[in-house]
């Protein structure tokens, strides 16, 4: 992979191998010691995952809970450091057990170093996990 490719690029590969649902390729993206952080995951579930092996346990079985259609609605923000974006977007799909529709709005905290991703701050709705058919990624309840 190129070093020299911006975050905003990079970010926008890795949301097409999501909606693919090749989430080894969205592994390779990251550094081999990425950081992860949820910071407002609900007891039970992960609020940090160091290295890369710990993000792929963690997103390896996505695709069998969220069917992940689009992502509508994307802005990404640069930052002051050329190295990190902040990102707002809406991703919508059906939740595979229940077959019901699918919606969150998220705001993400990216940072890349030498093509690879080395940190994901991922601001999403705690709430959300409450519906049935969302458990997956690593839960711990």
């Amino acid at each position: 992979m190129s070093t020299h490719v911006s975050p905003e690029l990079l970010f926008r590969d890795s949301l097409r191998m999501l909606l693919e649902k090749n989430t080894s390729a969205w592994v390779d993206l990251w550094a081999a010691d990425g950081i992860m952080e949820f910071p407002f995951a609900p007891e039970g579930w992960p609020q940090r995952l160091e290295g890369r092996e710990a993000i792929a346990a963690y997103i390896r079985d996505y695709p069998d809970h969220i069917d992940l259609h689009d992502i509508p609605d994307l802005l990404i923000h640069q930052t002051s450091d050329p190295r990190t974006i902040v990102v707002e977007m809406r991703a919508v799909g059906r939740l595979v057990e229940t077959d019901k529709p699918f919606e969150m709005k998220y705001i993400a905290v990216v940072s890349v170093e030498d093509g690879r991703i080395t940190s994901y701050r991922d601001y999403w709705n705690p709430l959300a996990v409450l519906e049935p058919g969302v458990a997956f990624a690593g839960q711990m309840r």
